[in-house]
């Protein structure tokens, strides 16, 4: 018996590492994959697209949003171009979409108004 104990595999193969339990930290390995694959979904937001004008657009559908309110405003590329003229710069056109149904009024030119997010 004492043999068959000593020869046993029970024991011997189990990892150095404990296993992580549900109160226990995660180890940094996975945050890092975590915050890797974060942006995946998303492309890379254009940054030079908020100072082109409606004419030198590719993109057929326009977005901008709110940083303070989350508000989303979608126009198509030729709707802004009939309404704005196609000269017209999309940080300009952006902004006066949210503008224009702004619900954040406080009376303060410093406060009011919406912060456009171009997409």
């Amino acid at each position: 018996m004492e043999k068959l104990a000593e020869q046993s595999s029970v024991g011997k193969n189990a990892s150095p590492a404990p296993a992580v339990g549900p109160a226990d930290p995660l180890p940094p390995a996975y945050w890092d994959a975590l915050l890797r694959d974060a942006g995946t979904d998303a492309g890379p937001p254009d940054p030079l697209i908020r100072t082109q004008r409606l004419s030198e657009i590719t993109r057929h559908l326009l977005r901008v949003t709110c940083s303070r309110c989350n508000r989303i405003v979608e126009i198509q590329k030729a709707d802004a171009a009939r309404l704005y003229g196609a000269q017209a710069l999309w940080k300009d056109v952006g902004q006066r979409l949210l503008d224009n149904t702004c619900k954040e009024r406080t009376g303060r030119h410093e406060e009011d108004g919406c912060w456009a997010s171009f997409e």
